[in-house]
């Protein structure tokens, strides 16, 4: 049996569009990370959807800060970072770094040998070295090195279509 789908839309990707594309991109679902690095201001943290492994050997990941983020130019210039993938229990601190950075205030995180801060109870976290930086539109797209690995099971924290899903179902 067929199922009914709304009428698609067909665009071409412009100035006049963006919100078409945004919406279009949004169907994708990704995992939600917390990328936390130090800056001269202190501890700096930002919650970020664009994650992606890269290569297995050399082990590299990539993410994309975009530009108009008031806390673009300190990641970019960060030569060490730790993406934490966030748990679906972890939500409350992704909503956190989504508004702002250097709060740090009553979340369980401790300093890394980098300096880098390390939040406690993430289903994943990767401490890098910054390989390489590219353009990237309104975005860049930062590569690291990763240098240490720490992982647990759990479900992940996912954002589709504008808002936070938890794979658990709670």
């Amino acid at each position: 049996m067929a199922q009914d789908h709304p009428a698609a839309i067909d665009f071409v990707p412009g100035h006049e569009t963006l919100t078409d594309f945004r919406q279009a991109l949004g169907r994708f679902a990704t995992g939600v990370t917390v990328v936390t690095c130090t800056s001269d201001m202190g501890p700096l943290g930002i919650t970020a959807n664009s994650f992606s492994s890269l290569s297995l050997d050399p082990p590299l990941v990539l993410w994309s800060p975009a530009r108009s983020s008031r806390r673009f130019g300190a990641f970019c210039a960060a030569r060490h970072f730790s993406v934490h993938v966030i748990g679906a229990e972890q939500e409350a601190i992704a909503r956190h770094f989504s508004k702002q950075g250097h709060d740090f205030t009553g979340l369980n995180w401790v300093a890394g040998e980098t300096g880098v801060p390390h939040l406690a109870g993430c289903i994943a976290r990767f401490d890098c070295d910054k390989e390489a930086e590219y353009e990237g539109g309104d975005h860049a797209i930062i590569v690291g090195r990763v240098r240490r690995v720490v992982s647990r099971p759990g479900a992940p924290l996912v954002f589709h279509a504008g808002q936070f899903l938890d794979l658990d179902g709670d």
